[in-house]
This record gives structure tokens, C-alpha cells and sequence, in this order.
């Protein structure tokens, strides 16, 4: 990325938290900045356009308009941004919230990488970062921004079922997350009648039939809504064929556009739990609980990039992000934000992802447009 901007012409710096920054200086302007990026991580055997896509876009949008010869009004800044994914340490949005200031106090010690085990500040550290120079502030105040627009692939096939080349994002959506819960059972003999029995592998095969009740009841009153169960099994070392599993582990994510169908959820998840406990003789222990707010997108950013696509004969629709990105970071900071959804074949977090270039210029130029309409002049 730094060195693809540097033949752009654009300055590169660095944050405390390993940011990378590709800058396009204006002469004076108000002293806030316009941030397009997204992330350069991945998740574990990810695919190649899920983040990477978004940071080439600033890029190339940058590029574009300084080879037109047009001049920003105020910095324009292409981001590549750290740790938005959530699996490596179980936080959502490290590189963005760090740069705002908005990491919750004590992540940097608190977080440990699940295959290293070691702090996320030891790992900053090590990617150059300062974990020091973090918790001594952000690296940009939300007052300093004045957008950050964010380009990615859609992460559900709902573009290729339309047949658009792009979506206009309407919202993301928020999350209540339990990424290491557990229930606790007894281990016992395959004989053990079921009065007796302290089953954990049936409460998690209850607690999974009902929780996709609850999302068929949600999808039938047309709220939308998504519940996973990602970790799902029993415990390695003492199950077997000739055992009743008395653990078993679960990591669980809820989400919705809604504040109040959030509050639903996990409202109906404690209660099932409760039910679950009763009658199956189980104990839940539901471990760290992790959430994000719903991102709305700002209206006059959103309405701008759907004239700049219709303006550009780009077949596109107005849609809803089924997953979390940089962009709520920003948004829950109180910056305007936008985004624009690519279409993406082939779901999302697999190396199977396929994005065609025709589709991802389409966004460029629609993220251009906005821009040189609104943030620089000839």
C-alpha cells in the first residue's frame, strides 16, 4: 500500500496503532480530513477482496483525481487500517477505534491473540506500532473528520440474486457477541437413563433448533436479523462414544439493523438459556460479552453516492450490510460515514471470493464522483 501510494504522489505515515495513511494535502481547508479506506487483515484462510478491496479503492480514487488535475479542498486521505477483524482477538475494529481514541481501557493488556496468546500490545509493538502513544490519545479526534467512506464486497449474495453491480449501504448492523461460552454439564455412562442425565451436547442442540426458530419467527415479521452459532462442539479431550458430554463450548453472534431487535434478541437468548438450564439439569456459563452499535449511514453522503451511480449509468440498489465494518467504528464516534457494497460471488471469509474488476471500478468511480463534487475543485 505505501508503496503504491508513493508512486501516486501521496504522502505515507503510520499511526500508533500500525495504521497506514496515503495523503493528498490541500492547500488550507478547514483542518478536517476525508478518510476512504477499509481493513488489510483477514480472517483464517480468508479471501483476497474482503478489506484489501476498499484500501485500493481510496487509492485508486486519489490517484484518479490528482491525474485530472482537480485540487481537494481538504485533505483527502486513503486508510489502510489494522485488526478489523474480530477473530484473531475477540475485539471488533482494533486499527479503527484505536485511531479514534475509542478502544475500551485495558484492550491493549486484556486481549490476547488466539494462537499466540500473547497481548494485543505485544503484537502492536511488533507490527511498529505504540501502544504507549495509544493510550495517550487518538491519532485522529472524530471532530477532525469530516466523512470516512468505506468500499467493500458484499458479504451475501443479495447483489448477484438483483443483478447490481453495486450496493448503496443503508445501515450495519449492530452485535451482541458471546465468543466463549460454555455449558456445563456431568460426564456420565452411556447407560445413564435421561431422568439422570446432565446432557450438554443436547442443550446446545436445543439451544441451536430454537435460536433458528427465533430467526424464522424474525424473518416471517420481515425484521432483519442474524444468529450464528460459529464454535460449536464438544470437548475434545474427554468425549467419546461411550460418554455423555458433560461440556460443551459455543461461541455465539446476534445481529440486527435495529437497536430494539437487538435488545430482542439477546432478551430471548437469557430466557431460552434459563428454560434450557431447567430442563436439561445444565448450567450456562456465557462468558465475555462483546457488542457493537448499529451503524446508520449518513443520509446526504448515501443519497450523493446513489445520484454519482445512477449518474454513471452503474446499475446499483439501495441495501442493507449484513456484516460489521470499519464504518460503525467512525459512525458510533459521531463522523458521517458512507459505503458502497460491491457485488461479491461466492460468499465472504473463503478464499473462494470473486469480485470482478469491472464491478469494483464501478465503485472507484462512484467514490471518485462523490469526491470531486463535494471535496475538491478544478
Amino acid at each position: 500500500m505505501a508503496d503504491a501510494a508513493r508512486d501516486s504522489g501521496l504522502e505515507v505515515t503510520t499511526d500508533a496503532a500500525a495504521n497506514t495513511y496515503a495523503r493528498w494535502a490541500a492547500q488550507g481547508g478547514d483542518g478536517r480530513s476525508v478518510l476512504i479506506g477499509s481493513h488489510l487483515d483477514s480472517v483464517p484462510r480468508g479471501g483476497n477482496f474482503d478489506g484489501a478491496a476498499g484500501v485500493l479503492a481510496g487509492l485508486v480514487a486519489l490517484r484518479a483525481l490528482r491525474d485530472a488535475g482537480l485540487r481537494p479542498l481538504r485533505d483527502l486521505i486513503a486508510m489502510g487500517i489494522r485488526a478489523e477483524e474480530s477473530v484473531w482477538f475477540e475485539v471488533s475494529y482494533i486499527g479503527s477505534r484505536a485511531a479514534l481514541g475509542t478502544l475500551p481501557e485495558g484492550t491493549l493488556e486484556r486481549a490476547h491473540r488466539i494462537d499466540t496468546g500473547r497481548t494485543l500490545a505485544q503484537h502492536i509493538t511488533e507490527c511498529g506500532g505504540d501502544p504507549d502513544a495509544l493510550r495517550a490519545g487518538p491519532t485522529f479526534a472524530p471532530d477532525r473528520i469530516a466523512a470516512f467512506l468505506e468500499v467493500h464486497i458484499e458479504q451475501a449474495p443479495v447483489l448477484l440474486e438483483t443483478g447490481d453491480a453495486l450496493g448503496i449501504c443503508t445501515g450495519i448492523p449492530g452485535n451482541v457477541r458471546y465468543p466463549a461460552a460454555c455449558i456445563l454439564g456431568r460426564h456420565q455412562h452411556v447407560g445413564t437413563p435421561r431422568r439422570f442425565r446432565h446432557d450438554t451436547a443436547v442443550a446446545g442442540a436445543v439451544l441451536a433448533v430454537e435460536l433458528d426458530r427465533l430467526w424464522q419467527r424474525l424473518e416471517a415479521e420481515g425484521t432483519p436479523a442474524a444468529i450464528t452459532l460459529g464454535r460449536f462442539h464438544t470437548d475434545a479431550d474427554r468425549h467419546g462414544l461411550t460418554t455423555v458430554p458433560g461440556l460443551f463450548h459455543f461461541s455465539l453472534d446476534m445481529r440486527a439493523q435495529d437497536p430494539v431487535v437487538l435488545a430482542r434478541l439477546e432478551a430471548e437468548l437469557l430466557a431460552l438459556v434459563a428454560r434450557i438450564e431447567a430442563e436439561y439439569r445444565v448450567t450456562f456459563q456465557l462468558g465475555a460479552r462483546a457488542s457493537a452499535a448499529v451503524g446508520p449511514m449518513a443520509a446526504d453522503i448515501r443519497d450523493d453516492l446513489a445520484a454519482a451511480a445512477a449518474h454513471h449509468g452503474v446499475s446499483h440498489m439501495m441495501l442493507g450490510s449484513p456484516a460489521s465494518h470499519d464504518a460503525a467504528a467512525f459512525g458510533a464516534a459521531g463522523v458521517p460515514v458512507g459505503m458502497v457494497l460491491v457485488r461479491n460471488e461466492n460468499g465472504s471469509h473463503t478464499p473462494e471470493e470473486a469480485m470482478e474488476i469491472e464491478d469494483f471500478m464501478a465503485a472507484c468511480v462512484v467514490v471518485a464522483d462523490w469526491l470531486a463534487r463535494r471535496h475538491c475543485q478544478p
